[in-house]
């Protein structure tokens, strides 16, 4: 129905759609703002069991395994160190697959050799300035002053994306939510748990997590809270050492290993601010749409940003491939993932409003915790069970519902 499809970003989604396309017999070229590849960006991920299953339906789930380790359960402490409880990460997959922890920079790098394997090109240095629509297609103008033609553009440009202001100058900006990310990989230190364990803290002034790696390395993250979201300027102020020092004195009334993980933490990711996208009126155009961060941001306490990009990928792939016109493709991708994706960055704003809690609210939390995870490890269907159970089939074709007053045939 198509042949040609610009695809704005060249992380996690703009990657994964551009094999989809290959997949279903469309020709794809990634432009990617950064005039280099992405390996080495970002910190780590998780990638939940419904984002792998969706991988797989691509034959690309080997790439996860051989490059992350399995992270099967977490369990929650207290800034006391009192154990609050331990649930699983959202099952496993038929074949014993669970949630693994790998490098975003791996995950990219993988991706982006399987893509050019598969016959997808990839344009460096080019930020998308604007795009329009042509006779024929879509025009897509970079901000180096060269331009692409094709008959659809794939937004795929991340949490501020100019995609979708492209689609909508009315579009919603990310919503603040008063944490900040940071994290690292510490070295030297005694095992801490069985590899592979995940201990999350709501620390009394800062929430904690870490990760043991089965090279004995331990990977971490911390959300300081800031009730202000910090501008680009007031961060990259802060020295590595002034920054490491903060972290420090913001769990030095902790119990448990926080202050020797990030005092054995060579170089500590410097912050960021954490934001999500609640959601976007508009996601497409006849010819343009947005797809992933650009379109349903998630906070990072969700745990399901890559998983949900992996989910749109093979989903729109499906769509463009099954349906008669890229409209009705368009049309169809939204409605099978907006109310899914809107319910997880809602799902993740909850959750990452328990890790800035005043004293009443720690009690509280405390106090109501245990009885909830305890109950989520019991149950045999889950109260978050259709976050991950859910499952995309390549092979079984989309068909868009009748528009109200179409003749049924038969009657």
């Amino acid at each position: 129905m198509t042949n040609h499809a610009l695809i704005i970003g060249g992380g996690i989604a703009g990657t994964v759609t551009a094999i989809a396309l290959r997949d279903a017999g469309m020709d794809a070229t990634v432009f990617e703002a950064y005039d280099r590849t992405a390996d080495g960006v970002g910190a780590y991920l998780s990638l939940a069991v419904n984002g792998i299953a969706a991988l797989r339906a691509l034959d690309l789930h080997k790439l996860v395994r051989e490059h992350g380790f399995a992270t099967p359960r977490i369990a929650f402490v207290n800034g006391t160190g009192r154990r609050l409880g331990e649930i699983p990460q959202g099952g496993e997959l038929a074949d014993g697959t669970v949630c693994q922890t790998l490098r975003r920079g791996d995950l990219y790098r993988s991706l982006r050799e399987e893509a050019l394997r598969r016959g997808v090109r990839v344009e460096y240095g080019k930020r998308l300035a604007g795009a329009e629509r042509t006779a024929h297609g879509v025009r897509a103008e970079f901000a180096d002053g060269s331009a692409a033609e094709g008959d659809l553009l794939i937004g795929a440009d991340g949490l501020h994306s100019r995609t979708r202001t492209v689609i909508d100058p009315r579009a919603p900006e990310p919503r603040y939510l008063g944490l900040l990310n940071t994290g690292g990989y510490a070295h030297g230190l005694p095992e801490l748990a069985p590899p592979g364990s995940c201990t999350m803290m709501f620390g009394k002034r800062c929430f904690f997590a870490h990760f043991q790696h089965p090279n004995g390395q331990v990977w971490w993250f911390a959300n300081p809270p800031a009730a202000e979201e910090p501008g680009r300027a007031e961060l990259a102020a802060i020295t590595p050492e002034r920054w490491k020092a903060r972290l420090i004195a913001l769990f030095a009334e902790d119990a448990g290993p926080a202050v020797d993980i990030i005092k054995a933490t060579p170089e500590v990711i410097p912050p960021w601010p954490t934001h999500d996208l609640p959601s976007v009126p508009t996601w497409h155009t006849d010819r343009m749409v947005i797809i992933g961060d650009a379109a349903h941001a998630a906070s990072p306490s969700s745990g399901q940003g890559a998983s949900m990009a992996c989910e749109d990928a093979v989903t729109l792939g499906k769509c463009l491939h099954d349906l008669p016109d890229v409209p009705a493709a368009f049309a169809e991708f939204e409605r099978l993932r907006r109310d899914r994706v809107e319910r997880v960055v809602a799902q993740g704003k909850r959750n990452g409003d328990q890790k800035a809690v005043g004293p009443v609210g720690r009690v509280l939390r405390d106090l109501a915790l245990p009885l909830v995870l305890h109950r989520m490890d019991r149950a045999t269907n889950r109260p978050d069970a259709w976050i991950h159970q859910h499952r995309i089939d390549w092979a079984t074709p989309v068909t868009a519902p009748a528009a109200p007053g179409t003749p049924v045939p038969g009657t």
